[in-house]
């Protein structure tokens, strides 16, 4: 469903106040609809994408892989966790396709699905103890559906959110959906925070699928709620103006390539130190400084349950002082604490461990809230799902997706201090592709003439 051509054309400018009576009270119903749409669909989201990070932290290794050494179990575990960030671009590149042709709402239900269904089938796979080799054979391909699954969620998230808000305050809008990551990592390690707790004897035999069979209760709330709204008017304009590209992910890498480039470098420092601070500290935390499971769980719940402010205020800081300087500080913020952390880890006292993790979660945030809306402004409305999700999506590849892996590695063969210089190389990356990236923080995006072709 989109609005017709009326509404379509007072939706796309910034909401000045001029709409009045039904037509006010309208627009203000959607933008809170999708804002809630956004929100809750890419919580669940994630939840199932983080379920799976933390359950190959603690228990792949001895369910999937039982016949391997400790660090070759574990380097298999991460192995099969960064597949799926190696197909969160396919799943860009793919729903990027259908969101830019049939619209945002279409293809955000599409996705929800895909990862429910996906993560629930997790849920129920025979380990390798019964089913053998076929068992992480099917476990890569079921980790797959859902790395594709949220590829295609992150952009239509938060282009459902930010097309339909105010155009004048972008970045708190954007970072609505953004609150989905630490709203899904408290619910996927809450849950397991909470089985590991209850049924500790139990966890790596059966209670470790309970969460993901839960995905399936969570999906019908998504889709219940995401059901509720209608195409954001920017696009409805499009689709008004008959200005649909043809192949629109074809289009946007032809015209806009140095965006997608930058815009995935702009996220090294934001996306490959939050999964050594979410995930691998899961497996430092246990293995290396010997403390319980349920520790690690529960400090990086409790860093998630502040980004649950820490994300928006930084989005609005963004919008009242500069979305790049906000950012800017979160770079460097990531440089500064990437060697505090391990010292501070390495202390093996229970209240520093779950301080530092906490803490360590700031400079994420303040690169988390802003991101959205720098990214995803960098492209023209009619090419915007697909181009930004590439751009967001390629992050995980080069800097998410292989950072335990290479954490498991460097620490083994060098130590905890190797790790900390690849975070600092990473806000070095980061800060380079921000001065490249072209500020669009004030432009007028809904006039796509305002991007010219790289």
């Amino acid at each position: 469903m989109v609005l017709d051509p009326d509404q379509a054309g007072r939706g796309g400018a910034p909401d000045t106040g001029a709409d009045t009576g039904a037509d006010a009270a309208a627009r203000r119903s959607q933008v809170r609809k999708a804002a809630v749409a956004s929100v809750v669909g890419t919580s669940i989201e994630w939840y199932d994408f983080f379920l799976y990070n933390t359950a190959a932290a603690v228990v792949f290794k001895d369910v999937f892989f039982p016949s391997s050494t400790d660090y070759a179990g574990t380097l298999s575990a991460f192995a099969t966790y960064a597949v799926g960030f190696a197909a969160r671009p396919v799943g860009a590149a793919l729903f990027g396709h259908w969101g830019d042709r049939l619209g945002r709402k279409a293809t955000l239900i599409v996705t929800l699905l895909l990862m429910g269904i996906s993560s629930a089938l997790i849920g129920v796979l025979p380990g390798a103890g019964t089913i053998g080799v076929a068992a992480p054979v099917l476990l890569v391909v079921l980790r797959i559906l859902q790395g594709i699954a949220v590829g295609g969620e992150w952009s239509g998230s938060v282009l459902l959110a930010m097309e339909w808000g105010d155009q004048r305050r972008r970045g708190l809008m954007a970072s609505l959906p953004q609150i989905g990551v630490p709203i899904g990592l408290i619910l996927g390690t809450g849950a397991m925070t909470a089985i590991a707790l209850s049924a500790e004897d139990a966890f790596t035999s059966w209670a470790w699928r309970i969460p993901f069979l839960l995905s399936l209760v969570l999906v019908a709330v998504g889709m219940w709620v995401r059901l509720q709204v209608m195409e954001t008017p920017l696009f409805a304009e499009v689709l008004e103006r008959r200005e649909v590209a043809r192949v629109p992910v074809a289009e946007v890498v032809r015209r806009h390539p140095r965006e997608i480039v930058l815009s995935a470098l702009l996220r090294c420092s934001e996306q490959m130190p939050f999964y050594i601070f979410t995930s691998f500290a899961l497996t430092y935390i246990h293995k290396e400084l010997g403390m319980a499971h349920g520790l690690a769980l529960g400090a990086v719940t409790l860093a998630a349950t502040l980004e649950l402010a820490a994300i928006p205020a930084a989005g609005h800081l963004g919008d009242r002082i500069g979305s790049r300087r906000v950012y800017a500080a979160g770079a460097l913020l990531v440089a500064v604490v990437a060697f505090p952390y391990f010292a501070l880890l390495n202390t093996g006292v229970a209240v520093v461990v779950v301080i530092a993790v906490m803490l360590a979660q700031i400079p994420h945030s303040l690169q988390y809230g802003p991101q959205a809306s720098m990214i995803a402004e960098s492209f023209p409305t009619r090419l915007r799902y697909g181009g930004a999700g590439l751009g967001y999506q390629l992050a995980s590849v080069v800097a998410g997706g292989p950072a335990p892996l290479l954490a498991t590695w460097l620490l083994h063969d060098y130590g905890w201090w190797a790790i900390s210089i690849a975070m600092v190389v990473s806000s070095a990356l980061t800060l380079s592709a921000m001065a490249l990236l072209p500020d669009r923080s004030r432009a007028d995006i809904t006039a796509d003439d305002a991007y010219s072709p790289a």
